[in-house]
């Protein structure tokens, strides 16, 4: 009984320990000031949008293409 209480105890040591290695490793990134974050995110929305609108168009294309192939066999 003893040695799982020791088990737990020794666990919870290890969690607090990692949760305050995590804090200390958080301070020392660099986070992106506020407008590249904005920045950043509207690139990503907007490269979204056209890649989503190069594949429908292809997406299009092909089925047409597969579509004037099976009708003519």
């Amino acid at each position: 009984m003893a040695e799982e209480l020791q088990k737990k105890s020794n666990l919870v040591t290890k969690v607090k320990e990692f949760c305050n290695e995590v804090v200390v490793e958080l301070k020392k990134s660099s986070w992106p000031t506020r407008k590249e974050l904005i920045d950043s995110t509207v690139i990503v929305i907007v490269t979204m949008i056209v890649l989503g609108i190069f594949v429908a168009f292809a997406d299009v294309v092909f089925v047409k293409i597969v579509g004037m192939l099976t009708k003519s066999a």
